[in-house]
């Protein structure tokens, strides 16, 4: 959407989470008769410390910036879920609310126990910076993301990836990696100013002329998918379709899944069992 339009879809976002509260909601008293349902627009401005004027412009789409602390407060005010937090702080382009941030990095049991049950196809679930936050058995021992640490990233996929060039099994690294250089760019839109995101890409950009060079032609693509070959020292080729999920327990957690074709599954299935005795 272009700016205008992001204005007016704020505006009406915001005018709709009020329209559903009452006073008795949020521990206001009742005020007289209201003409229309739900809170007033004084009652937001007084529940988030914020001034009348300023909130009407807001829900009016006005050219207003809020803070990041005014959305933190819009949104406790007006009892916002989580997803509709993190909306909120989508229209108004900014970054994401610091508790909701930390809340994108934790793997349920539930997912966990997904990714495990996926065995002995390798799968592993990534947050919003692409930091690997958890795995099965069998990605493990691909992988080795216990044993070979690359710091200061070592869980950071795009840095192992980089760092691994040496070591690749893959038989199309380039190809490869240039994907992922455009995957990472078209994530790094979506954090604007973020930290954590900055620190990665100047680290990678110190490290490897490759994805300097990949960075600067400004490709963008969405989520990976298709065939993956590899070439592993001691169980030979395997080949996987690749494929990335999205979650909807969180809309920024990932599961990648490499789907093993009959000859790979059943070196990975020998392998596995050969690991667990």
């Amino acid at each position: 959407m272009d700016e205008k339009e992001r204005r007016e879809a704020l505006a009406a976002f915001l005018r709709t989470r009020r329209a559903r509260l009452q006073p008795t909601d949020v521990g206001l008293p009742a005020r007289g008769r209201r003409r229309t349902p739900g809170l007033r627009r004084e009652d937001v401005a007084e529940l988030a410390n914020i001034g009348v004027s300023w909130y009407t412009l807001l829900e009016q789409g006005q050219d207003v910036h809020p803070s990041r602390q005014v959305l933190e407060s819009l949104a406790r005010a007006l009892r916002l879920t989580p997803a509709e937090e993190l909306h909120l702080f989508r229209l108004a382009y900014k970054e994401l609310p610091s508790q909701r941030a930390k809340e994108e990095e934790l793997v349920s049991p539930a997912l966990q126990r997904v990714v495990d049950a996926l065995d002995p196809h390798p799968a592993f679930v990534i947050g919003p910076r692409w930091d690997i936050l958890s795995w099965n058995r069998v990605a493990a021992l691909l992988f080795r993301f216990h044993e070979e640490t690359y710091p200061p990233h070592s869980r950071n996929a795009v840095w192992r990836f980089f760092q691994r060039q040496s070591q690749t099994m893959d038989l199309e690294w380039e190809k490869q990696a240039q994907g992922l250089v455009a995957q990472f760019r078209a994530d790094y839109a979506r954090y604007p100013g973020d930290a954590t995101f900055r620190e990665i890409i100047s680290a990678l950009q110190e490290s490897s002329p490759q994805f300097c060079e990949w960075w600067e032609q400004q490709n963008v693509r969405g989520l990976p998918d298709g065939p993956r070959r590899m070439m592993h020292p001691t169980l030979g080729l395997l080949e996987f379709d690749h494929v990335t999920f999205l979650t909807s327990l969180s809309p920024d957690l990932r599961v990648k899944v490499y789907s093993a074709l009959p000859a790979t599954l059943a070196r990975l299935e020998e392998a596995l069992a050969a690991a667990i005795q």
